[in-house]
């Protein structure tokens, strides 16, 4: 209950860090539960998007978001709801929140939070529980010791950067404190706040948030630091390597490199942060990445390279040790424990830093800039040329270049690939010649995360944004039905092959036989309509352009499915050899076709 005019001191996130504000209730009573307090507190914390799915657990807790400021959307399943809290974080670097009721709702979206934790998001679960008086007495979908296990899911640790059960409201200031500095930092954030049932509805009798002052932090070099980087950098020709988390630093990048004449090379996150029509611009490395990034390593070796906002993972380099320079490594990254760890046995000059800090302290150095040498000419990606064919089935990469001339180049969308063939393809033929317009998931690679993030992205950036997926994906995990409620502007472009197609094909490759990678053929146009949503079946290339012009001229959600050629080869030679590598199978069996992408041996 507040009483007369009692003021409330708070911090509220805004994109640029948190600023104090006031909440004042003036000559009236006003009844707040526990979980209209913790809605209140997520609302000042600045968070624009809630997904999830209901259930009687956490119904209090659910009439409250449902009240607030917060724009919530219900979704069909709580791993939907997760992606989509990713995608949307990124589309608008604003926390959000993914609520669940008690049980299965909380292990259905642990997958999504899996991703956010190592993509980097900033995301919030709000679950119920069981209250403490029905625990252990076999209560309808228990949440619990008795049914689950504490450690990692309702405590912090590798999933959860904070966790905590909120038995009563004495603890929602310090919670607000511990979400307030954890938001604030560098890098993601994801934390979980488990409310029991009866807490939840319980009335909060005096209510006191901590006045706070936190404003985003940033992590910045030293002054040896950046030293030491330009005397190693000024000994000889250097390349820059792009992660996601350079994303924020783009302008700053071009600069160094324009001034150096470095080169420049990206993972498949980091697409588009420097230009990929740019002259430097030497490829992708990784999954789906370009051969002339081999081309430059081997025929223009840069003596040092310098690694921005990468862990240099399996995903990105395949561990290649080829792409290791002879002077070895200057990694720059927030978190002091990546540098030096994809590449052990390589000289490694390690700095915690800000990526915009770093290379904005690096261009003030001019001798930098007068003593790197600079390369004559450096080998690019380049077009691949598409040999006339029959006009179906749909060749993926004649896909490809329609999705390039339609949507990269004729429009400002968000455009996302899912893992497997659909990822392979679009990281290597498409080409973004800006930063945060390009997102895949690496590290965790969800089959699903796309085609249910792609709402997040749309909704956050209120915009449109593209999903390319395939058949298997579409099938295991959609929000087609969450889109028509919401009347989303998603689009689907699915890669319908009738197979898992990277399973497939790579167990062919590695000579491996008898395992039965097929599924029966879907028509997702029709499914399509038969949720509410648009759609569209293309079997020939001729009908490519159109049927991508209909889809972004549509305002509400669109599906393409597209009958490809299930024998065209992917580009992912680099991930198989990886994996014959690693024992799944030392002799690759013969193909007909070449695989062009950055290769692993």
């Amino acid at each position: 209950m507040i009483q007369n005019s009692t003021q409330i001191a708070i911090s509220t996130k805004q994109p640029n860090g948190y600023v104090e504000s006031t909440l004042e209730y003036t000559n009236k009573e006003i009844s707040l539960t526990v979980a209209d307090v913790i809605v209140q507190m997520l609302e000042n914390l600045g968070v624009g998007c809630a997904f999830g799915v209901a259930g009687g657990a956490m119904a209090s807790l659910w009439g409250s978001l449902s009240n607030s400021t917060m724009q919530v959307l219900n979704c069909r399943h709580e791993s939907g709801a997760a992606f989509a809290a990713v995608e949307a974080y990124f589309a608008s670097s604003l926390p959000t929140v993914v609520f669940t009721t008690a049980g299965p709702g909380i292990t259905n979206a642990l997958t999504g939070l899996f991703a956010a934790r190592g993509e980097g998001a900033k995301v919030i679960l709000l679950s119920a529980c069981t209250s403490a008086p029905q625990r252990g007495r076999w209560a309808i979908q228990e949440t619990s010791a008795e049914t689950l296990p504490t450690e990692g899911i309702f405590t912090a640790g590798t999933l959860f950067n904070y966790a905590t059960t909120v038995e009563c409201a004495a603890q929602i200031p310090q919670i607000f404190r511990r979400l307030a500095l954890g938001l604030s930092q560098p890098g993601g954030f994801v934390a979980h706040l488990s409310i029991p049932t009866t807490v939840q509805s319980s009335l909060v009798d005096k209510i006191s948030l901590p006045q706070l002052g936190i404003s985003s932090s940033v992590v910045s070099p030293s002054r040896d630091a950046i030293a030491k980087t330009v005397h190693l950098l000024s000994e000889g020709p250097f390349a820059i390597w792009l992660g996601f988390g350079a994303r924020d630093a783009a302008d700053e990048i071009r600069q160094l490199a324009e001034r150096t004449g470095a080169a420049v090379m990206c993972s498949p996150r980091g697409k588009g942060i420097f230009p990929e029509d740019h002259p430097q611009f030497v490829g992708v490395t990784g999954l789906g990445g370009h051969g002339s990034v081999m081309t430059y390593m081997q025929q223009q070796p840069p003596l040092r390279t310098l690694v921005l906002g990468t862990r240099l993972g399996e995903p990105t380099s395949f561990w290649n040790p080829k792409m290791v320079p002879a002077g070895g490594f200057v990694h720059v990254d927030i978190d002091p424990t990546v540098p030096g760890v994809a590449y052990p046995q390589a000289e490694t000059f390690g700095v915690q830093s800000d990526i915009k800090g770093f290379v904005q302290a690096l261009l003030d150095y001019e001798e930098l800039l007068v003593t790197a040498k600079t390369p004559l000419s450096l080998p690019n990606p380049e077009p691949e040329q598409i040999p006339s064919g029959a006009d179906t089935p749909v060749r993926p990469d004649v896909l490809m270049e329609a999705i390039q001339k339609v949507i990269v180049d004729g429009s400002d969308a968000i455009v996302m690939a899912e893992c497997g063939n659909s990822f392979t393809w679009s990281t290597h033929l498409l080409r973004f010649p800006q930063a945060n317009r390009y997102r895949v998931s690496t590290g965790v690679g969800a089959m699903g995360h796309a085609v249910t993030g792609v709402l997040g992205a749309a909704i956050a950036s209120n915009g449109k944004a593209v999903a390319i997926v395939g058949d298997g994906a579409m099938l295991m995990n959609n929000e087609i039905s969450t889109a028509v409620k919401y009347n989303i502007p998603a689009v689907w472009i699915v890669l319908n092959d009738a197979r898992y197609n990277m399973c497939h094909q790579g167990m062919a490759m590695l000579g491996m036989t008898g395992a039965d990678a097929t599924i029966p053929e879907a028509d997702f146009a029709m499914i399509a309509c038969g949720m509410g949503a648009e759609g569209i079946r293309v079997h020939k290339e001729s009908d490519l352009q159109a049927a991508l012009e209909k889809a972004m001229r549509a305002t509400g959600p669109f599906v393409i499915d597209v009958l490809i050629d299930p024998n065209r080869p992917a580009p992912s030679k680099g991930r198989n050899q990886g994996l014959a590598a690693q024992g799944a199978k030392s002799t690759p069996a013969k193909t007909t076709s070449a695989h062009v992408s950055f290769p692993n041996i």
